[in-house]
């Protein structure tokens, strides 16, 4: 039989980590080969089963990217933007694939990740879900069929520990519907509203942030004009969604051509 594919998960011992290592843990089409953490972490030299609660499994967790990522098929990356980058060059030179759901990445960030794909799969999205990547096409139809009479203003709410905002997922909307009307995102987009900021400019994409308590993920497309109001909506109630589709998205990327993928690409839609 044919070895399942070898996964790596970084940021081990963050919310993400945990849930990617449990859930590759628990199927049967790939295997765990290595959980990184940054030096000095306390997780470093722990075996991973220990550490996210449940039995030994006869793997410590590493802080030696280069050994890990040397025998992985597949890194699964849900950590911060300068470790990202790094990571994807990793990536790239060890050819395995590279599934980025890190959010917060710049515009030098990603012609990075853009340079590494050149040699590497990489997946990148801000948001693994099913749901959230349908509410992503929807958003696109409905912006399409509705002209700048209708404000779009993308709402998110997410748990108190969540450092970016707008999300990567508000963000993935707002250039969805920005799509939809054919315009570039940078130039209508509108957040960070305090004080008097005057009227709304016409045909300006809003983004609104929420955090409190431990919001797994809530998003909201509103198209507002006078008299009528539509509104699109995702709700996540359980983090699992997104290592399942993180997990679908590595498995998906095995003997693909180089370049850059998203979660559309992974769904067929």
């Amino acid at each position: 039989m044919t070895e399942t594919p070898g996964i790596v998960i970084t940021g081990a011992s963050g919310r993400m980590g945990q849930m990617l290592i449990r859930t590759v843990l628990g199927s049967d089409k790939c295997h765990l080969v290595a959980a990184l953490e940054r030096e000095g972490n306390d997780w470093v030299g722990q075996d991973v089963g220990t550490m996210i609660g449940g039995q030994p499994v006869g793997l410590t967790v590493t802080d030696d990217a280069v050994e890990a990522f040397a025998k992985a098929q597949a890194v699964i990356d849900f950590t911060a933007p300068a470790a990202t980058v790094g990571f994807a060059g990793l990536t790239a030179q060890a050819r395995a694939v590279h599934v980025i759901g890190t959010t917060g990445l710049s515009d030098d960030d990603l012609k990075a990740i853009t340079a590494a794909a050149r040699h590497a799969v990489i997946v990148r999205a801000g948001n693994m879900s099913l749901g959230v990547n349908l509410l992503t096409r929807l958003t696109e139809k409905v912006a399409a069929a509705l002209d700048a009479d209708f404000d779009i203003e993308v709402i998110e709410a997410h748990h108190n520990q969540k450092v970016d905002a707008p999300s990567g997922t508000a963000l993935m909307l707002g250039a969805a519907a920005a799509k939809g009307r054919g315009v570039d995102l940078n130039a209508v987009s509108d957040s960070g509203r305090d004080g008097m900021t005057g009227a709304r400019r016409r045909g300006s994409i809003g983004f609104s942030a929420i955090r409190g308590g431990d919001i797994v993920g809530e998003h909201d497309v509103l198209f507002a004009a006078a008299g009528e109001r539509i509104v699109l909506r995702h709700i996540a109630t359980d983090r699992g969604i997104f290592a399942r589709g993180a997990l679908k998205a590595a498995l998906w990327g095995q003997d693909r051509a180089p370049g850059e993928y998203d979660m559309m690409d992974v769904l067929g839609i």
